[in-house]
């Protein structure tokens, strides 16, 4: 059997795994678009921790970044099929269906 090295598999124990990680998720999940600064304010969380977090939610291709001059946004890829159904799990366990 050939496996594609070139595509990486994301294990979804890895993408819930970290409860920061869920955080950032289901705040951009709620609010589509965010700078860093607004997702570590409603997170609580550290900058380097939310850097972190980021550019992994990047590499499994459930946000974007986007820049304007040295302003980064950061939006949930809701086009993503995986997101939409993250986002739809965040609904139901939150009791916002």
């Amino acid at each position: 059997m050939i496996v594609n090295k070139s595509k990486e598999k994301y294990l979804i124990e890895e993408l819930l795994g970290s409860k920061a990680r869920v955080k950032i998720l289901k705040v951009l999940a709620i609010h589509k678009e965010l700078t860093i600064s607004l997702i570590i304010n409603k997170t609580k969380l550290n900058y380097n921790n939310v850097l972190k977090h980021l550019t992994y939610l990047k590499a499994v291709n459930l946000i974007d970044e986007k820049k304007f001059g040295r302003i980064k946004i950061f939006r949930y890829k809701i086009e993503n099929i995986k997101a939409r159904s993250l986002k739809k799990l965040i609904e139901i366990w939150e009791g916002n269906f």
